[in-house]
């Protein structure tokens, strides 16, 4: 059994997006650890928010199990190719691609990117996010509200858009909800609002396109050590964090990727419309 830290952890705060180098404990996203055995084998995957955290631990599990991955970010540059160099060691191509999901013409443009360089989009993974934290309703800018659902819906909606006519049956969408779905942290309005659209989406379109063959999955992670944590929430918030679950520690990246991995291979292929709680224990209904 892995021995991961557990809390507390060193008071720390970044500014947003934050860097996962810059992190203590550093995540773990499988670098040392995650075993493939061809389960993706020369499939093409797409992962927005893919250069630290949940995103890279799924770039490196993909990688290693065979894909060639399209890693969408913001501006995180050094963990982007710092992700890019594990997928490479794992004898896979990647290609990076930055810029602001908020943005229509982005969302089109990291689509056909991922087509030209590959032909086709095999797994479709909307896991990048955006949160920030408020203690009350008035604190929240209008502004700050609408580049939340932006980032975390909104651009879901387009990439899926953009993606289905490059993706054949078998192929699959994978989206990154929350616990905060099922058990809203008042202090993360915004956020835990969007998550719970993420999970309606995915249910729903995953009825829209099985007679298509394409499955459609969320995935609600609990608290994970990303660098979303250390760079949006409060220095006790930090030190204290994922101390409240059954496990009593955050999860780490490394955790999480395995379920993604089987929701893209052909394992999953009667797995439709679900949503897998990752949670140290905090359960989703």
């Amino acid at each position: 059994m892995n021995s991961y830290p557990v809390p507390p952890f060193k008071p720390q705060q970044q500014p947003i997006p934050g860097e996962q180098s810059k992190m203590e404990p550093c995540p773990d996203c499988g670098e040392n650890s995650y075993r493939g055995s061809g389960r993706l084998a020369n499939k093409i995957a797409l992962i927005t928010g893919g250069d630290s955290g949940i995103g890279r631990a799924v770039a490196i599990a993909f990688a290693r199990e065979g894909a060639d991955i399209a890693i969408a970010y913001l501006d995180e540059h050094e963990d982007a190719k710092e992700t890019a160099r594990w997928v490479e060691d794992a004898g896979r191509q990647c290609i990076l691609l930055p810029g602001d999901l908020a943005t229509l013409t982005h969302c089109a443009g990291i689509v056909n990117d991922t087509v030209t360089k590959f032909g086709r989009i095999d797994i479709l993974v909307n896991n990048a996010a955006f949160q920030m934290t408020h203690e009350t309703l008035e604190e929240i800018p209008d502004q700050e509200w609408l580049k939340t659902f932006d980032v975390n819906v909104t651009a879901m909606f387009r990439l899926c858009k953009a993606a289905l006519p490059n993706m054949a049956p078998g192929s699959s969408i994978i989206n990154t909800s929350s616990v905060n779905s099922d058990a809203p942290s008042p202090s993360l309005l915004a956020y835990a609002t969007t998550k719970g659209a993420i999970a309606n989406f995915t249910a729903g379109l995953a009825q829209m396109l099985g007679k298509r063959g394409i499955r459609v999955n969320s995935v609600a992670p609990g608290p994970i050590w990303t660098p979303l944590i250390v760079s949006t929430m409060s220095e006790e918030s930090v030190k204290n964090f994922g101390s409240t679950t059954p496990l009593g520690r955050p999860g780490q990246p490394v955790e999480v990727a395995p379920i993604y991995v089987l929701l893209a291979s052909d394992e999953g292929s009667y797995i439709s419309g679900e949503r897998y709680g990752v949670t140290g224990g905090k359960p989703i209904l």
